[in-house]
């Protein structure tokens, strides 16, 4: 048990679990037995996963403050942000290497389904070269700010993922759960800084 709790804790087995979906994906490529229909829908699904999956942790973590789990999710939410843009990288590539041309990219760029998910890679390109240390150690408080530009990226990518596939039922599927903690964690932080604010008047 001590030695699966070391292993879970091992940032070099993190980052052998995270990447494992991405193994089959390139060997398709690769191998050209991959269909890249099927390649483009699993590297974008697993995008939003992470990215949702990294969302969560902090209303998570309100929700259940004294749990372990939690506790170790929120020390690890870092990695799931940053598997998140390379599955959206991925996915990109997998993109252009589909339409063969920058012509054809350039011809469907302005459809909704397509700039939103331009739009929302270009977001995660600054939250990823920011996740590490050094840089919050720079930023200081602006580091935080910096990080809030997830949710509206979270919102271009449910776009991109219902225009594209044109139906929303998957995509809602991710999204609300993702919603619903969000509203949660929103109302947790605000009923705590009412009562903040509130107790030095009753002292009074």
């Amino acid at each position: 048990m001590q030695a699966l709790r070391n292993a879970l804790s091992s940032p070099q087995a993190i980052w052998a679990l995270l990447a494992l979906p991405a193994v089959p994906m390139v060997l398709g490529l690769i191998t050209g037995f991959g269909d890249m229909d099927d390649l483009l829908e699993d590297s974008g699904e697993f995008a939003a996963q992470l990215m949702i999956a990294a969302m969560v942790i902090s209303p998570l973590r309100l929700m259940f403050p004294k749990t372990a789990w939690t506790a170790w999710l929120l020390k690890r939410r870092r990695y799931f942000g940053v598997a998140a843009f390379a599955y959206a990288v991925l996915h990109m590539v997998f993109y252009v290497l589909d339409m063969g041309s920058l012509r054809q990219i350039l011809d469907e760029f302005s459809a909704l389904g397509i700039w939103t998910g331009w739009a929302a890679l270009a977001i995660f390109v600054p939250l990823a070269v920011t996740s590490n240390n050094v840089s919050q150690r720079l930023m200081k408080r602006h580091w935080k700010t910096l990080q809030r530009i997830v949710y509206p990226a979270a919102v271009l990518t449910l776009v991109h993922w219902i225009f594209v596939h044109n139906e929303g039922g998957a995509a809602l599927a991710h999204f609300v759960p993702l919603a619903a903690l969000e509203i949660y964690r929103i109302r947790k932080t605000w009923r705590t800084q009412v009562t903040r604010t509130a107790q030095p008047s009753e002292a009074n």
